[in-house]
């Protein structure tokens, strides 16, 4: 925040008239009537952010009276919200505590406005993630109250709405942590609306032209969808007409991310994206006890006017949708031979899929009787993680986000209980949700009475029964296996447990084999063992150790040594056993100093950095994951060890160091002059015949005079499918490549892959 005077009437008068909006949108509300109490949070909030302007330049207190409006307005709370909305920057931004808001507002919006505040201090460590921390308090305080979490959203909104104002590293900093956890979030409290516009903003921020070219294609094809809708919906209109009910058809149009996401997974172009237009039936039930029943009758009534696909029925009606969406989703063809998707929902369901948990958890004041149901399993499963201390901030957020599963599964257990499960989960999800017993000791599963290992994925329908030996221990490649937050943060803390055991009764160990061999239990002793197997520290050097005696199946001394060699007695040949060596990243600074890279002594992470040939070549790294290139949309991210390492904006790592580490986020563009080449891949598919191998590398190499750094190509039933890796300068080159290759005979898909 600037501290800037403000008292002209222009001023004033905008921001009463914004307050007097709010107060009008809550008194049209269902809410109880609490303006009083409204009134004296604003009058408040204002003389606590006096004087003070946000960035864009507005008063200060602008931004409290926008997010309490997104909280009355687009998600339907009521007066606590709005009060909380109203003071959640007053204890972090000026000299009020928590206590001066209880004393004059209550406990309850002094604990909406706590869990809403960032802190300092440390739960991950003194070099963590801030982030993480402050993202972990909210967690914490919303397991209390829903409220604190869906006020956090409004404030994420309006700070995303005006995000304009800020530099381009904060820009890429709070949309990569808006994309990476804000926007999941949102669609796990079923808050659609909301989770959409996240998206589309994060994208706006992050890759400006990608988005302005969607909106444009957008608004090209406008009239063309206009036209399909009209002619679609006409005939299910008059056959609505025809039963009676009360209804309104909409239009849903897929969002500029949602598309340009699905042209980034599957390599397509616009064009291809046959799913942009699908349309919303809303109805009114005929009886209060048949809005069940209407849902499937208009279905009934649609597949006799268009034909339905047989595989994408998706019945959210019986078996909601874990954030309580309900609706149910058939695919028809429609006349001019295109799929379009039709979703048919009430009105009631309508509104839970638009607002949802608050449109189901309707506060009254004072009343902390909640409804049990999947929300509240949610909470207990967020509770669990945070119960079990993380200390790593970045697994911490990763274990969350895998908790805001989009897409479910119905499986069922032995005795046909049905289970609710992330999509792409394993028998050892399964197993964990049902026990940490049962996980941890599971040895594999039948799935439809056939046996399948751990790591089998299941499918809607299956049905499983776990399969357990008491012998049985968690391994550390379970990792890999699992999917749902609730298994990996049990395997976790397990192994760490392990851990634990491994380091005290190794360090017990070594102490107990120095004093037998007469030599001292000094730093220095232990730093050098350390520095002999490339260990990080002395607690890394116990753990091994513990391991090895765990592996060996004994503690004792002699027995150790007699197993490791017949003749060591030398205490060095005792623990030069493999304890996993870790000299990797030494090995990679040592390539680094050879090659002549120096770090740029001090980075400032608020002024953009470019990219050209001297930077790229000594100061700058290009990331191995994602592999940019001149054209890329990118960004920098300051390292431990004050390097600047370069990746590309959608980067699956970057995209998790803006979530956690987003201070180090620099903002990065290009300015190289085709002196440099880079690596980039791309995919071909086709139909094969003779000579179109010939053809390609003839394009590559005569045509363009491109250099293939490596070819493989395969054909299997008359359809060919190859990888090629090229040097080039920039995107420039992919598209001039791309362009060229497509005018192959047969070949179909030319895409760049990471």
């Amino acid at each position: 925040m600037n501290e800037q005077l403000y008292d002209n009437s222009a001023d004033e008068q905008m921001v009463e008239e914004a307050f007097q909006h709010l107060l009008n949108t809550y008194l049209h509300s269902k809410h109880r009537k609490k303006k009083d109490l409204i009134v004296k949070a604003y009058n408040f909030a204002r003389q606590a952010h006096k004087g003070v302007r946000r960035r864009s330049g507005e008063p200060y207190i602008m931004h409290p009276i926008a997010v309490a409006q997104i909280v009355s307005e687009e998600i339907g709370l009521g007066s606590t919200s709005i009060c909380a909305a109203l003071l959640h920057d007053v204890v972090e931004d000026t000299d009020y505590t928590v206590e001066d808001i209880e004393n004059i507002f209550g406990p309850k919006i002094a604990m909406i406005v706590d869990g809403l505040t960032k802190i300092s201090g440390g739960i991950f460590g003194d070099h963590a993630s801030a982030q993480a921390e402050n993202f972990k308090k909210l967690l914490l305080t919303m397991s209390e109250d829903i409220r604190v979490i869906l006020i956090k959203m409004a404030d994420r909104l309006h700070n995303m709405r005006t995000l304009g104002s800020m530099i381009p590293s904060k820009q890429f900093k709070i949309a990569g942590e808006t994309l990476y956890i804000y926007a999941p979030l949102a669609h796990r409290l079923g808050l659609n609306k909301i989770k959409t516009e996240l998206e589309n903003l994060s994208f706006k921020y992050e890759h400006p032209e990608e988005f302005q070219q969607i909106q444009n294609k957008l608004a090209q094809t406008e009239a063309e969808r206009d036209v399909l809708f009209d002619e679609f919906t006409a005939p299910i209109r008059k056959k609505l007409d025809q039963m009676g009910i009360n209804y309104e058809i909409k239009q849903r149009v897929k969002s500029p991310y949602s598309i340009w996401n699905k042209m980034q997974t599957k390599h397509i172009p616009f064009e291809e994206i046959y799913d942009i237009l699908a349309v919303r039936i809303i109805y009114d039930p005929l009886d209060t006890n048949t809005e069940l029943t209407d849902c499937f009758n208009i279905y009934i009534q649609l597949s006799q006017i268009y034909e339905a696909h047989p595989e994408r029925m998706r019945d959210w009606i019986n078996h909601p949708k874990a954030n309580g969406y309900q609706a149910l989703h058939v695919t028809l063809m429609s006349k001019k031979g295109e799929w379009i998707e039709v979703q048919i929902r009430s009105r009631h369901m309508d509104d839970i899929a638009e607002q949802g948990f608050a449109a189901h958890w309707k506060y009254k004041e004072g009343d902390d009787n909640n409804d049990e149901g999947e929300l509240d399993k949610w909470l207990m499963t967020i509770k669990e993680i945070l119960d079990d201390p993380q200390p790593n901030a970045m697994d911490f957020l990763e274990t969350i986000k895998l908790n805001l599963y989009a897409s479910e599964i119905f499986v069922f257990t032995p005795k046909g209980e049905l289970k609710m499960l992330p999509q792409n989960c394993t028998a050892l999800d399964f197993a964990f949700s049902i026990h940490t017993f049962l996980g941890s000791h599971c040895i594999g599963a039948k799935v439809n009475h056939k046996l399948v290992p751990i790591s089998h994925k299941l499918q809607s329908g299956d049905q499983v029964e776990i399969l357990t030996s008491k012998s049985q221990r968690v391994q550390p490649n379970w990792i890999d296996f699992a999917t749902t937050a609730k298994a990996k943060a049990k395997i976790t803390a397990i192994l760490r447990r392990e851990l634990r055991e491994y380091q005290k009764n190794g360090e017990e160990t070594l102490i107990e084999f120095l004093e037998a061999n007469k030599l001292e239990e000094t730093s220095e002793n232990i730093d050098k063992l350390v520095k002999f197997h490339n260990l990080s520290d002395k607690e890394a050097l116990f753990q091994a150790i513990g391991k090895k005696i765990f592996e060996l199946g004994t503690n004792d001394i002699d027995a150790i040594k007699e197993r490791v060699s017949a003749n060591s007695t030398n205490w060095k040949k005792l623990l030069s056993l493999p304890f996993g060596l870790n000299g990797k990243n030494k090995k990679k600074q040592k390539e680094a100093e050879e090659k002549g890279f120096a770090p740029i002594e001090k980075i400032d992470t608020k002024k953009p950095i470019t990219l050209n040939e001297d930077t790229l070549q000594n100061h700058y790294i290009i990331a191995d994951c994602c592999h940019p290139i001149p054209g890329d949309d990118v960004l920098g991210f300051v390292d431990d060890n004050n390097r600047v390492v370069i990746h590309k904006r959608q980067c699956p790592i970057a995209a998790k160091l803006k979530a956690s580490l987003g201070t180090r986020i620099v903002a990065a563009y290009w300015d190289t002059h085709r002196q440099l080449t880079f690596l980039a891949q791309l995919s071909l598919k086709g139909i094969d015949r003779i000579g179109m191998l010939s053809d390609v590398t003839g394009i590559l190499s005569k045509e363009l005079d491109v250099n293939i750094h490596k070819l493989t190509i395969e054909v299997n039933d008359g359809i060919f499918e190859g990888d090629i890796l090229l040097y080039v300068h920039d995107v420039e080159d992919i598209k001039t490549i791309k362009r060229n290759l497509q005018k192959v005979p047969g070949l179909t898909t030319v895409a760049r892959i990471e």
